[in-house]
């Protein structure tokens, strides 16, 4: 029987057995780039496995880059927008690709936040970001327990994340599908994502498995680096 989770599994297979032809699917000319991972795709080990790894990043992200530049292919206007200024001005976007830029500029800064936080050895945080928890979240344990609540009660696709401010509050909010807090004139400090894709192959259906582990691989060095640099006026995405 073929079933979408054999189906996953048939295309992790083909990754492990023939990265560049697989990949190659993902390759795109345009002003929008998948960036590389900034470890190797075992370094979440402790949450996620190597081969989550490389199909999210290379399959997922990569498509989305790839279909994202293809809807900008015929609008040099929009084209030439950093990427959160392209999600902040989706209204202006031409109606018959705003949905593809919405999703596809969308899940391209959400998954490049989501790997630049990770790669780290977890704990709790400290300097900061430790400070704004302690002040906006209720303190490290509270702010984990209502961020993973967030993440399980995103319904289907999603993410949860922490907004930040340019005076440094901070706060959980979710989102459906890959929109990102930027449409709403928002940025984001750190998020999760919660599509089945990102935890399917080790947890299956267990969502609130791969919430609790994801906390191990955090990286809060790059966290508090977010942090300094939207206090500063200079994050992005």
């Amino acid at each position: 029987m073929f079933t979408p989770r054999r189906a996953l599994f048939l295309g992790a297979a083909a990754i492990a057995a023939a990265p560049g032809r697989v990949w190659a699917q993902a390759a795109t000319t345009g002003p929008h780039t998948l960036p590389a991972l900034p470890y190797a795709a075992n370094a979440n080990e402790a949450a996620i496995d190597a081969m989550t790894m490389e199909i999210h990043h290379q399959r997922h992200h990569g498509a989305q880059v790839a279909a994202l530049n293809n809807a900008l292919r015929d609008q040099p206007d929009f084209a030439r927008l950093p990427l959160d200024e392209l999600l902040q001005n989706l209204s202006r976007v031409p109606q018959n690709i705003r949905t593809a830029v919405r999703n596809n500029a969308g899940g391209h800064a959400n998954h490049s936040m989501f790997w630049e936080i990770m790669g780290g050895p977890g704990g709790a945080p400290s300097g900061e970001v430790a400070e704004a928890i302690n002040r906006d979240l209720g303190g490290f344990d509270q702010f984990r327990t209502n961020f993973n609540a967030a993440g399980m009660g995103v319904f289907g696709s999603g993410w949860a994340f922490v907004t930040v401010t340019n005076s440094g509050q901070l706060a959980i909010a979710q989102r459906p599908g890959q929109d990102n807090p930027l449409m709403d004139g928002q940025r984001v400090l750190m998020g999760n994502d919660v599509w089945e894709h990102a935890y399917y192959l080790r947890y299956q259906n267990r969502r609130a498995d791969y919430l609790t582990a994801w906390w191990n691989v955090l990286n809060w060095t790059k966290i508090n680096e977010r942090y300094a640099a939207a206090r500063a006026g200079t994050l992005r995405i």
